[in-house]
């Protein structure tokens, strides 16, 4: 892995060198998405695919023949005598080693899957390597990688991805391949002329990326700004908000103690009586009826009082609400 990476690295330095004066083209392709997309090697591989899972079922119902045997054997031990015993034992450890010789045939480095996948790959690599040195030579590319292999790229821009134009070539080449008549294959030919790179185009093109690229950098910048704008409106907001409730709060508990006081002055203040209704009543005795009369006047004109009173204080709790709804909904139209 280090020595390929160290390669590419001096291939690279070797091709700056040399091309200084022109600047260095480099292209990449993708083997795995390149094969994921040739019907004929997918077409292959399913049917590859439906034949190990063929091998897998033969192994998988034989090793189940050996271990019915083997259990069977278990269980009629008591009935056997040794030498049969060891007979069939003996018949069971061959027939293990047959199919681990045909697991090993089937799946190992030189078995047959291995080899069906050679025949099958060593067609399809030819085309694409082919297909590679026809568009490397025509578009001028000094390098090409395979983003599949052991080659790390860290990052690859997708218009140096050459993979579907790879995938176009190999088709035009199965499709001249399978023409029938001279009209198809002059058709298929047609299709297979590639175009010449224009680098006034490419330059024009790289010109609008970075542009492009610039041009998100700042709608991103000014995102941002309007966004902690927004936040440092809504955190003032929160904290004047936090502020008027506190103030509230602290109102609204001056108002219950002065409440408080005012009904505890109220029951402690001694009943007083006009002068002159006290010289009268020395004067003139009163009767009992008369008594409990002014006693009720009396009672009625203090009830009054305090209700003028509790009307007054609910009329300025109702003014203080209003006052501070006000606030509140000024304060809403600020933030928003």
């Amino acid at each position: 892995m280090k020595l390929k990476v160290l390669i590419v690295l001096v291939m690279l330095a070797a091709g700056f060198t040399a091309n200084a004066q022109r600047g260095v083209r480099i292209g990449y392709i993708d083997t795995e998405y390149i094969l994921e997309n040739i019907p004929e090697y997918t077409e292959a591989t399913n049917q590859l695919e439906s034949k190990v899972q063929k091998w897998k079922n033969e192994i998988e119902g034989k090793l189940n023949d050996v271990k019915l045997k083997r259990e069977a054997l278990n269980n009629e031990k008591a009935l056997l005598t040794k030498e049969l015993i060891e007979e069939r034992e003996e018949d069971i450890i061959f027939e293990e080693k047959e199919i681990l010789d045909y697991q090993q045939k089937r799946f190992g480095p030189n078995g047959d899957l291995m080899i069906q996948k050679r025949q099958l790959m060593q067609p399809v690599q030819d085309q694409i390597f082919q297909a590679v040195q026809d568009i490397a030579k025509a578009k001028k590319y000094d390098f090409v990688f395979d983003k599949s292999a052991d080659v790390v790229m860290l990052y690859s821009a997708e218009r140096f991805d050459m993979s579907d134009q790879v995938i176009r070539t190999i088709s035009r080449a199965s499709k001249r391949n399978q023409a029938k008549n001279k009209s198809e294959r002059k058709k298929a030919k047609e299709e297979d002329v590639v175009v010449e790179i224009n680098e006034e185009q490419e330059a024009r093109q790289k010109a609008l990326d970075d542009k492009k690229a610039e041009r998100a950098a700042a709608t991103e910048a000014r995102k941002k700004e309007i966004l902690d704008a927004r936040e440092a409106k809504k955190k003032e907001a929160a904290e004047r908000r936090a502020k008027i409730l506190e103030e509230r709060a602290k109102a609204r508990e001056e108002k219950l103690k002065e409440r408080n006081k005012g009904n505890k002055e109220e029951d402690e203040q001694p009943v007083s009586f006009d002068e002159n209704e006290s010289t009268k009543q020395q004067e003139t005795p009163k009767t009992r009826e008369q008594i409990l009369e002014e006693r009720r006047q009396k009672k009625l004109a203090d009830r009054e009082a305090r209700k003028k009173e509790l009307e007054a204080k609910k009329q300025k709790i109702l003014e203080d609400r209003k006052k501070a709804k006000e606030e509140k909904e000024s304060t809403e139209d600020e933030d928003n």
